[in-house]
């Protein structure tokens, strides 16, 4: 066996180890588990935001090394990879924060209206308690 070829498998290995671990902490309360039992339970909330672009890292390692092992002629599919795993680690984190973004525009709207309200409500009571006579 050639040192690419240890290579090429070394790559393969560790793509699959790192999607394995992904996969169960993503689709398993796993994580959860071990990491509400060393008192770290505010961290699960933003478990995904790391699990899953690490799985779709991993992936595209796993991907990469099928490649290289296949030994096809052509253009690496490397930069393609790397743009794909951003791409759907980005989109990820647009679909899970385009409610949440909505809902903070309109909560702070709502509190800049209701600020305004205030204001304009507390400067008609301030008029009209300079207006009474004493």
């Amino acid at each position: 066996m050639s040192s690419h070829e240890s290579k090429h498998k070394r790559l393969l290995k560790r793509g699959l180890i790192g999607s394995c671990i992904a996969a169960i902490c993503c689709f398993t309360p796993f994580l959860v588990v071990i990491v509400a039992g060393v008192g770290l339970s505010a961290f699960v909330g933003w478990l995904d935001y790391a699990l899953f672009p690490m799985l779709f890292a991993s992936l595209s390692v796993i991907a990469y090394a099928l490649w290289l092992e296949a030994g096809k002629p052509g253009r690496s599919p490397k930069s393609l990879l790397i743009v794909l795993a951003v791409t759907l680690s980005a989109l990820l984190l647009w679909l899970e924060f385009r409610f949440a973004l909505r809902i903070s525009v309109a909560a702070a709207l709502a509190v800049a209206g209701y600020a305004l309200w205030l204001r304009k409500s507390g400067r008609v009571a301030a008029e009209l308690t300079d207006s009474e006579p004493r």
